[in-house]
């Protein structure tokens, strides 16, 4: 994953990753058919144990689910950019897992704001969820690349700010 974050994935080779991993490419190709292959084993991997973060410890707000996620993106960096950054449009295999990943994401994000908003309709609790979503992958994006918006404010402004807009978009008050 660390060649796939620091390099174009159409440059890391096979013999790249033999050798970071002290491997022959005969080997790897034992294990794997493909570099491609092996980049989206990587995103799996991380895209289930954050989909684990996004699930666990339930009792927590909006703004402490995301501030954690944020926390939690900070330190799986590597497979984190290479999901959220390097590797975004790449192919087919990769816009498929990260298209389960979202509904997924949808489906989770949705049971939180039905359970802390009982108000709100199913579909209301869906369209809310789908904005989380957004906000969520967009702000760890800008995060990891260090874009202008998160170099103004800094980390600890920026995760304020993104755990005050997602009680926003739930309609709760910010404080």
């Amino acid at each position: 994953m660390g060649l796939f974050a620091t390099l174009p994935v159409d440059e890391v080779t096979v013999q790249d990753i033999a050798t970071s991993v002290d491997m022959t490419p005969a080997a790897v190709y034992y294990h794997f058919a493909s570099k491609e292959q092996i980049l989206v084993e990587g995103m799996r991997q991380f895209s289930e144990s954050f989909l684990e973060q996004v699930r666990t410890d339930e009792t927590l707000t909006i703004r402490e689910l995301f501030e954690s996620l944020i926390d939690w993106t900070q330190q799986q960096k590597t497979p984190a950019s290479v999901y959220f950054v390097t590797s975004t449009g790449l192919n087919l295999m990769v816009e498929a897992l990260r298209r389960e990943t979202r509904i997924e994401l949808v489906d989770a994000l949705r049971e939180r704001v039905r359970d802390n908003n009982r108000a709100s309709s199913a579909a209301e609790a869906g369209v809310l969820a789908v904005g989380l979503v957004s906000l969520l992958e967009t702000s760890l994006a800008s995060m990891l690349n260090q874009d202008a918006a998160f170099r103004s404010l800094g980390i600890r402004r920026f995760t304020d700010e993104v755990g005050a807009f997602a009680e926003r978009v739930l309609g709760q008050p910010v404080g």
